[in-house]
This record gives structure tokens, sequence and C-alpha cells, in this order.
């Protein structure tokens, strides 16, 4: 009965005993785990902020230099069209030049020659209509020697072998002139195109880095851009030249295509009137006394000439 009154009595003992200062309390390290929680979280937020900030400043490099950098390549395509366009503008004017002069002397000369075999020896000459007329003298000779091969080429009377002969060499004298003339088109065609296009990969370039500044105002908005409008200048400046030689030179080309069709017509004419045969020039006349002379020197012909002045002395 004492020892069950004992153990009843120390129960509320224990259950009220106080834990000394020192001595750890049960539970605390789950308490404090989940108290130390957001504290953990609130370290990890800034630096994660941070982070994304960096890689925002970092991303709209990449378009700003590749902007810069089409840009520029751009300009120097055009600047490449433009040394094309002139140095084809000189040369074609150059060789219109060459072929103007050569074409007005020949014609001059040709038609103020007393017969076609005086023409046909006009061989100083390298203009088209000078190449034009070797031509036709060629094809006269070769039909008239009886030299013509027999072949798809050369069949057909001598006037279609005349015909087909001009009319091919004044092909290749239009190729001659024409060559360059696409090149020019191509360069006028195109420039003010590759232009825009730099000029709006400019532009795009330009509201990045003024998006990035973040401000609108007409100072920050009126040099990118004005900077990439230069492209679209240069490419109308390039264009321009390019468009105005190429007309030029096609109806120069023109002209000069007139003036073989009409000197082609007429020589054919003139073939006509001699039967499309050029006569060989006939042989000189043998001087007497250059005939005496070699006799002198040989007695061959030093005898053969004493029997024929004998003969004629005897009739």
């Amino acid at each position: 009965m004492t020892q069950t009154t004992s153990a009843a009595a120390g129960t509320p003992q224990a259950a009220n005993q106080i834990p000394s200062p020192g001595a750890p309390i049960p539970g605390a390290e789950i308490i404090g785990a989940a108290n130390g929680t957001p504290s953990a979280a609130s370290d990890i937020a800034p630096a994660a902020a941070k982070l994304a900030s960096s890689a925002a400043d970092i991303t709209p490099a990449a378009p700003e230099i590749t902007s810069a950098f089409i840009v520029d390549a751009t300009l120097w395509i055009l600047i490449g069209f433009s040394v094309v366009t002139w140095a084809l503008i000189l040369i074609k004017g150059i060789q219109h030049l060459r072929i103007s002069h050569h074409n007005r002397v020949f014609n001059k000369q040709f038609w103020g020659a007393p017969t076609i075999q005086a023409a046909a020896g006009l061989k100083a000459h390298t203009g088209p209509a000078a190449r034009v007329a070797h031509a036709g003298f060629a094809t006269l000779i070769e039909a008239d020697g009886g030299t013509t091969t027999h072949d798809l080429e050369h069949t057909g009377e001598r006037q279609e072998l005349l015909d087909r002969r001009l009319r091919q060499q004044m092909q290749k004298e239009r190729g001659s002139l024409e060559s360059g003339l696409a090149i020019l088109a191509t360069i006028g065609s195109i420039s003010p195109f590759v232009g825009l296009f730099g000029t709006v990969w400019g532009i795009m370039g330009a509201l990045t880095s003024i998006s990035k500044s973040g401000s609108a105002s007409l100072e920050v908005v009126a040099g990118p851009i004005g900077e990439a409008l230069i492209a679209t200048a240069v490419g109308i400046a390039v264009a321009v030249p390019a468009v105005i030689g190429y007309n030029f030179f096609i109806r120069r080309n023109k002209i000069i295509w007139a003036f073989l069709d009409d000197f082609a017509i007429d020589f054919v004419h003139l073939a006509l009137k001699t039967s499309f045969i050029i006569n060989r020039l006939a042989p000189e006349p043998v001087n007497s006394s250059r005939l005496n002379e070699a006799a002198g020197k040989s007695p061959l012909l030093k005898s053969n000439n004493e029997k024929l002045h004998a003969k004629g002395a005897s009739a």
C-alpha cells in the first residue's frame, strides 16, 4: 500500500520537472530546420535574379554584332559593283570609239575603190565592216577557185553561201558588241535591292539597340537608322550609272548593227553585178628591156630570142 502511494506521488513530480538551462530541448532540431527554410530561399532568390539580369544583358549583343557585319558586307558588295560598272563603261566606251573610227574609214575607202577587185585588196582594216567584207570576199574567192568543200556547210548556190557567211560574221560581231552588257543590266537591277537588304538589317539592329537603351527620343533614334539608310543610298548610286550605260550601249549597238546590215545587203548586190565572181588581177605586162637583159644573162633565153627574131624576119 505504501509503495503504491509513493509511485503515484512520484509521477506528478516527474511530469513537473523543468529542464536545466544547458540541457537540449527534445524536438528542437526539427523546429529549427522548419524555421530555417524561408531564410535559405530568401538567400537564393537575389542570386537567381542577378543571373537572369546578366543573361538579359548578354543576349541582345549577338544581333547587334551580326547587323553591323551584314551592313558592312552589303556596302563592300555595292562598292565592288560600282568598280565593275565603271570599268565596263570605260572599256565599252573605248571599244565603240574604235569601232566607229574603223567603220567610217573602211566604208569611205571601200566605196571609193574603182573596182570590186581593188576593194578586195583592202586588207589593212580591222573593224566590224572590214571583217564582214573580208568574210564575203573569202567566200567568193573560195567559190571561184573551186576549192569549196562538198559538205552541208558549203551546199547551195553562191548567193546562198555568201548570205550565210555574211550572216555568220555579223552574228560574231553582234556577240562582241553585246559582251559585258548583261553584267551592267544585272548590276542596275539588283543594286537597289541589295542596298535595301542592308538597310532593313541595319534598322533591325538599331531597334534592338534602342530597346536596350530604354529611350525612344529623336537623338537615340536618328543616329542608328540614319546609318542604316546609307546602304539604300549607295545601292541607288550604283544602279543609276549601270542603267544609263546599259541603255546607251544598247542604242549604239543598234546603230552599228543597222550599219552592218545595210553594208551586207549592198555587198551582196555588188557581188551580184559581177555574177559572184572575183576575177584575179591580170598579170603585169612583161617589159621588153627586162626580157632582153634576162636573155643576155642566160644563153638559153638568148638563143630562143634570136630564133624568134629570125622567124619574124623570114615572115
